[in-house]
């Protein structure tokens, strides 16, 4: 039996809220806000948290924010909302300028249907264990019954070939990349194509190229779920990516100390400025689990994710606790969901894929 279950009560609350946003009447157009296209990226989670992009420009009355919000808030099971307002006008101005001044665009971020839903997995620093939720979260979600590629764009620490226990050249069929597969999911890394003691010393386009080519000349096929394993910080793999695709989401990991959670808020923020949502906090490491009385103790602090989510105002999507064996486990390829799914760091791992899921806001969930 699949361990992600069907969100219909969600569904339900989205489809109430699309119908408050149709009451909320531009006067400028003649029409709702929805229908004018004012309303992007509208997400309702499991808690009734509701938030979406508004693109208000300078012609249209500030007024429809503060309508679209009440509107909203009187819908029952709404427990919240949050609008990021944009005027897109004004990227468009900024845009033009830019060529005035002879500073090429940036590339404009394509639509790769067939890859499903896009989320990238980032970390402000390294040492969170960015790459174990990563390699998680996508065999939870394979487990489901869902189809789920990984791609490794960690270009200077390439951990996923380890961690999902694969260890071979792809093939080339036809001018198109193999991707490999493991526990369902389907992988490609640079660990797979250059030797493991070989550094990665390569400056910014090298890395856009990379990305580019993992994206567009692997034969991925049809995909429900497509998950990007980022480098540590804000560099050019992050900015590479976001210029790449259109991303539907990202998670932010980070472990409860609080010099972890800054570098981690500054590289949330780095999505924010991307136009790229941010779904929400998980933090690693949270606590200790005693094998055999079961007690929690808490040995790098707590809260911090919490805090983080806080402040960013995004939900904290779970707490993954430290646990004897789960770092032997990811060196020999075997994903805690795979090899101990009922264990304390098992459990939080596949709840952290159902509320992504619901997030995400793909297709309902399959059964094995």
């Amino acid at each position: 039996m699949g361990y992600l279950p069907a969100v219909s009560g969600t569904e339900n609350l989205r489809a109430r809220v699309e119908s408050a946003l149709d009451t909320v009447s531009n006067p400028r157009l003649g029409n709702s806000v929805r229908a004018a296209a004012m309303v992007h990226d509208l997400v309702v989670d499991d808690q009734g948290q509701v938030s979406f992009t508004f693109h208000l420009t300078r012609e249209d009355p500030a007024t429809l924010v503060r309508d679209a919000r009440k509107a909203i808030q009187a819908v029952a099971g709404v427990a919240g909302v949050k609008i990021t307002v944009t005027d897109p006008s004004a990227r468009a101005a900024a845009q033009r300028q830019a060529a005035a001044a002879g500073v090429p665009p940036p590339p404009t971020p394509q639509e790769m249907p067939g890859l499903g839903r896009v989320l990238a997995v980032s970390s402000g620093k390294g040492g969170v264990g960015k790459s174990t939720v990563s390699a998680n979260l996508a065999t939870a979600l394979a487990r489901a019954g869902h189809r789920v590629g990984l791609m490794d764009a960690d270009i200077y620490g390439p951990n996923v070939p380890r961690m999902m226990g694969v260890d071979a050249k792809p093939e080339v069929v036809g001018g198109k990349i193999q991707p490999l597969e493991a526990h369902g999911v389907k992988l490609m890394s640079l660990g797979f194509i250059v030797e493991r003691e070989a550094p990665a010393i390569w400056r910014g386009p090298i890395i856009m190229k990379i990305i580019q080519q993992f994206l567009r000349d692997v034969a991925w096929g049809e995909l429900d779920y497509f998950l990007v394993d980022l480098p540590p910080g804000t560099g050019d793999a992050q900015l590479s990516l976001a210029q790449s695709i259109h991303l539907h989401g990202a998670i932010i990991v980070t472990t409860p100390q609080e010099m972890a959670t800054g570098d981690s808020l500054r590289g949330a923020k780095m999505f924010e400025r991307v136009g790229v949502r941010v779904l929400g906090v998980v933090e690693n490491m949270s606590y200790y689990v005693c094998p055999h009385c079961g007690e929690r103790e808490h040995l790098f602090l707590s809260g911090g994710g919490e805090r983080l989510a806080g402040e960013l105002g995004v939900p904290l999507l779970g707490q993954i606790p430290l646990q004897a064996g789960l770092a032997e486990r990811s060196d020999g390829g075997q994903p805690i969901v795979v090899d101990a799914p009922d264990s304390p760091a098992g459990t939080a791992l596949r709840e952290i894929a159902t509320r992504t899921a619901e997030l995400l806001g793909a297709a309902a969930s399959r059964s094995l």
